[in-house]
């Protein structure tokens, strides 16, 4: 196992700028998902991790060799692709154990001589990754007699069974149905607590993030916006782009103002109080950005803020309602069947510790 540190990474393509200034610190052992649209450099990152792009500026480390200029065959990863790449003419076994025949390992403890591994060896590797990822029925099928999620546990197999020092996964789960990505993700954080291996995860899906992730690392148009836990990020997002990236549906922000007593945000029909744990000063009349996410939007006979219904979406379990506070949207989710109908108002309110702010020029979090 190792740690992947990124020490002022950047990665350009003539005068694109795919990747810029990344500083990041992946610890030994951690679940690390990056996380952000497409063409955020989310991909970019993984294969400079890989060895599969050259770095542009900066240093790359694993564990604390720089690996800015080493051969990818020398730097002990495994990635998995969003396709399985399988050989096709290969049984499910071979393909697992296909790693294991072209390179030489420290078969006998760290620091001990490269050597390839015995066939009792290789079977023995193989038969792991086998009972870890439940394949043990399908070793003797070809990939075409597989579905695609055994496909891509096969996959998976492959990249576990040589014990590398970190896995690199590229939005492994993107080509499964939604029922067998749900069971993958929870195969996946189980795999990683019992190996404890250092993964790097590549995704535009926040789900998979906030399920699965030790950390998460929030990227947009090659930068690095936020990292932290997935409650951290979700709770307390750096700007107004992790707000409204992280959280389906995302944050409301609105554009509001301090109040003439200094005391509270004033909206266009209403006021919301202030964050509980606001730090920075406000004056009166300050432009601001006031996020608050659905959830924590109540709907209250007494409530400060009055909204008009646009329409009622039933979920089931929930709704969701969409208004106007003035000419400004914003979402309301609500537990249960909405009675409320488009045309209707509405009062709403909202606890301080719900609450956040924005500067509207920089977008960032006012502390």
């Amino acid at each position: 196992m190792a740690s992947v540190t990124f020490e002022g990474v950047s990665k350009r393509y003539g005068e694109v700028t795919a990747v810029d200034h990344l500083d990041l610190a992946i610890t030994d052992g951690e679940f690390m998902v990056l996380l952000g649209p497409s063409g955020c450099g989310k991909t970019t990152a993984l294969r400079m991790i890989a060895g599969l792009e050259d770095i542009s500026d900066g240093k790359l480390l694993l564990g604390d060799e720089v690996v800015n200029d080493v051969d990818p065959s020398r730097r002990d990863i495994s990635m998995v692709f969003q396709s399985y790449a399988l050989y096709p003419h290969m049984t499910v076994q071979r393909n697992i154990e296909s790693p294991l025949l072209v390179r030489k390992y420290e078969a006998d403890g760290p620091g001990t001589p490269l050597r390839k591994l015995t066939s009792a060896e290789r079977g023995e590797r193989v038969a792991e990754a086998a009972r870890v990822l439940d394949l043990e029925p399908y070793l003797k099928r070809k990939p075409a007699a597989l579905s695609g999620g055994q496909r891509q546990r096969v996959a998976l197999a492959r990249a576990f069974v040589g014990r590398p020092k970190a896995f690199l996964m590229d939005e492994p789960l993107s080509n499964l149905d939604a029922k067998l990505r749900a069971q993958t993700r929870i195969e996946l954080v189980d795999l990683h607590k019992r190996v404890g291996t250092t993964i790097v995860y590549v995704t535009h899906d926040q789900v998979e993030a906030m399920t699965m992730a030790t950390r998460v690392a929030v990227m947009s148009t090659g930068k690095l916006q936020q990292v932290g836990t997935p409650q951290a990020v979700y709770n307390q997002p750096a700007n107004t782009f992790v707000a409204q990236f992280i959280g389906t549906p995302p944050m409301n922000c609105l554009s509001a103002t301090i109040a003439a007593d200094g005391a509270s945000i004033s909206l266009a029909d209403g006021n919301l109080p202030l964050p509980a744990d606001l730090q920075t000063p406000v004056t009166p009349g300050q432009a601001v950005i006031v996020g608050v996410r659905p959830e924590h939007l109540e709907v209250d006979p007494a409530g400060s803020v009055e909204v008009q219904v646009r329409a009622v979406e039933w979920l089931g379990h929930e709704c969701l309602i969409s208004a106007n506070a003035g000419d400004q949207p914003l979402i309301v989710r609500q537990v249960g069947m909405a009675l409320d109908e488009a045309g209707s108002s509405l009062r709403l309110s909202a606890a301080p510790g719900d609450v956040h702010l924005f500067d509207p020029e920089t977008t960032v979090r006012i502390p």
